[in-house]
């Protein structure tokens, strides 16, 4: 199948100097609520990367579940395929992509599970639908059918009928930002991209980079 063809100028949007605000967290804020007023199904997801023991990467997509300072949260099976991942190397790339903007931004930092007690205050405001799921799936977990997995929920339903326990295993990560790069796209491919580099004291070295 040949993709030459495929392609586009991008003529939407301009990342001048004089228009960047000198807190990357602000920034991306303010990117991340025009995104979610275009109307744009599941505005918060994201792919979020990880690298195995052995050195091997996965991506999956994820939904971001609030911006704190300097750090993004995100929820998840602790023992799921990138909690594992995440308890061995505990760095994190995530990617947001916003095509109808095009936009995209770049995070690179260093993950942590957030306490306990946040973790179970935002499992008890999920939907039941929600808690059933995540407490009836071992997450990434191998099972004979898709039978197996709705009896396993079956079970779940009449145990918990109208909240259920946050499972041990479940939970937040927060992903500290340590980088993060604006990627506007321009026209004849000349793309802005702005990077944010935080350095050891926590200020921010703004930098522009050629596309």
């Amino acid at each position: 199948m040949a993709l030459h063809d495929d392609r586009k100028e991008y003529l939407k949007k301009s990342l001048d100097d004089q228009g960047l605000h000198d807190d990357p967290m602000v920034q991306f804020g303010l990117w991340l609520e025009e995104y979610r007023d275009t109307g744009a199904e599941d505005s918060t997801a994201f792919a979020i990367s990880t690298v195995s023991s052995n050195g091997d990467p996965d991506s999956r997509i994820v939904l971001l579940k609030e911006v704190r300072d300097k750090q993004l949260v995100f929820f998840t099976n602790y023992n799921s395929k990138k909690g594992r991942d995440l308890s061995t190397n505990p760095r994190a790339h995530a990617l947001f992509f916003w095509s109808n903007l095009e936009r995209q931004v770049r995070i690179l930092g260093s993950v942590v599970r957030i306490p306990r007690e946040e973790s179970e205050g935002y499992f008890a405001s999920r939907p039941i639908k929600s808690q059933w799921g995540a407490a009836a799936s071992q997450q990434s977990e191998p099972i004979a059918n898709r039978a197996g997995m709705e009896d396993q929920l079956r079970l779940i339903q009449e145990a918990y009928p109208t909240q259920v326990p946050c499972p041990p295993d479940w939970g937040g990560f927060a992903l500290s930002v340590d980088h993060i790069e604006f990627w506007q796209g321009r026209e004849s491919r000349l793309h802005d991209r702005i990077r944010f580099n935080r350095d050891p004291s926590g200020e921010w070295t703004i930098q522009r980079l050629q596309p």
